[in-house]
Parts: structure tokens; C-alpha cells; sequence
């Protein structure tokens, strides 16, 4: 998808092209802040796996980079443009260049999967009925979902299906960037694996971007190419998970280097 007129290139420091930038993001409720100064390069290509302290405020980033929760200081830049100073047009070309899967799905629960899937395309483009249910038939497929799931309503699925047509969805409109709000949350551990696997296909098929907020140990391990851990509402530490496990922060050694991690292989690259 083009880029908008008033885009620019983002470049990190050490050479990588930039799809987001955020700088000194405050967001608060009340009078506390819960992200306080925080700062994050996502960059192209690559899924980036967000993770934190149950309260960190994982989702309040994701949210407020995406628009969803207003900010009260900061700058977030995405495809090379600061949204604060972008006009509606320019804005809303920037958003149909995401997709977004929220943590439970948020399907409308009185249509079915081929209506959902349709909701961006009849919002953002002017399809006619027959291209509307060709393009989603699409999507169903390419999500690994069948092709009797299109007539069915949320409430006749599973929830690993329910996760991969709200994936659909999310990729209706050709995104350059995915937001996973906890992708794996509620899923086995054999359909978790199997949602991870689908991720990295469809980033390296697609030349996706992706940002994910989990806690799903097997997930950073296995689909993320880089981690950016939150704590006290800054970026913690941001990298591949060989820098995550020899981090010295408590929590982070508890995390990465604690029972649950060792006993799913992750904390033993630490040694």
C-alpha cells in the first residue's frame, strides 16, 4: 500500500527502517500515569513481542499508539507519520494500514464470520457485494479457517477459531502492520502453537510487521524476533531473547530465567 503524502522514512540509530516510533509516551488514569516517559523503535519486518508485570500497561501502549486511549505527552509515529500532526486524511490513510486483534476477539456477535471479516472493506472502500465476499472468502482461507466457518456466528466457535477470523479481519484491508493484543490468551497449548505458526507465516508470506503484547513464554521464544519488556512505564529492555534471560532485573530474571521458562526451554540459553 502507498505511502500517505506527508510520510517520511524512519531510521533507528543503528540503521534499521522504522514502521513505529515512540518517544516519552505518558498515559495515565486519574492521577497516575501508568506508561511514564516510554520509549520504543518497532522496526520492519519483524514481530516484536511486548510483555510486562501483570499491570505494566502493555495494552494501555498498545491502545494509545493506535489512538484508542488518549495520550498526555509524547510523540507516536507510524509509516513515517507523527500522528498528532497529521490532518483526518492523512490519519485515516495511516489507519487503514494497520489491523488490529483485540485480546477476546471483538467479533459483532449478530453477524457472521463473513460479515465480520467484511466491516473494514465496507467502511473503507466502495466493493460491491460479490468482491465483498470474494475478498473475505480470502481472508477465511488464508487464516486456515473453512470455508463452512463463514456462515457461522461467533458464538459457534471455537476460541481458537474465534481468534483467527478476528485475525481475518484484522487483515481484511492488506495491513503493513498487525496489533496482537494477547493472541494466545485462552488458547491450548497445541492451538496456541499452531496461532504462532500462522503469525510467522503470514509475516514472512505478507511482509507483515507485528506487535505483540503476550505473556505466552513459548510465543516470545518461537515467533519473536525481538522483546521489549515494560516495567515501571518505560521500556525495561528491548531485544532478542538471548539479551532478555542475562538481564540482572528481578523480575526479569524471575520471568525469563524462573521455573515456567525453564521448563519450556527458555531459560537454558541463558547458560
Amino acid at each position: 500500500m502507498a505511502a500517505s503524502a506527508g510520510a517520511k522514512q524512519l531510521m533507528s540509530d543503528d540503521g534499521h527502517e522504522l514502521v513505529i516510533r515512540v518517544r516519552d509516551l505518558v498515559v495515565g488514569f486519574g492521577d497516575r500515569n501508568v506508561i511514564d516517559g516510554f520509549d520504543l523503535d518497532v522496526r520492519k519486518g519483524e514481530i516484536l513481542g511486548v510483555v510486562g508485570p501483570s499491570g505494566a500497561g502493555k495494552s494501555v501502549t498498545l491502545r494509545a499508539i493506535i489512538g484508542l486511549l488518549p495520550k498526555r505527552s509524547g510523540t507516536v509515529e507510524v509509516l513515517g507519520v507523527d500522528l498528532d500532526e497529521a490532518g483526518p486524511r492523512e490519519r485515516l490513510a495511516v489507519e487503514r494500514r494497520w489491523g488490529v486483534l483485540f485480546q477476546q476477539g471483538a467479533l459483532f456477535s449478530s453477524q457472521t464470520v463473513l460479515q465480520n471479516i467484511q466491516m473494514p472493506l465496507r467502511e473503507h472502500t466502495s466493493l460491491g457485494p460479490k468482491l465483498l465476499d470474494e475478498i473475505a472468502r480470502l481472508k477465511i482461507d488464508l487464516v486456515g479457517l473453512k470455508p463452512e466457518a463463514a456462515e457461522r456466528y461467533p458464538s459457534e466457535l471455537s476460541g481458537g477459531m474465534i481468534k483467527r477470523a478476528a485475525l481475518a479481519r484484522a487483515l481484511a484491508l492488506d495491513p503493513d502492520i498487525v496489533f496482537l493484543d494477547e493472541p494466545t490468551a485462552g488458547l491450548d497449548p497445541i492451538g496456541a502453537a499452531d496461532f504462532d505458526k500462522l503469525i510467522m507465516t503470514l509475516k514472512d508470506s505478507l511482509g507483515l510487521t507485528v506487535y505483540m503484547v503476550t505473556h505466552d513464554l513459548d510465543s516470545l521464544t518461537t515467533a519473536c524476533d525481538r522483546i521489549a519488556a515494560l516495567k515501571g512505564g518505560k521500556a525495561l529492555a528491548v531485544g532478542p531473547m538471548s539479551e532478555m534471560v542475562r538481564n540482572e532485573d528481578p523480575w526479569m530474571q524471575q520471568y525469563f530465567r524462573g521455573e515456567r521458562a525453564r521448563a519450556a526451554g527458555v531459560g537454558a540459553t541463558a547458560a
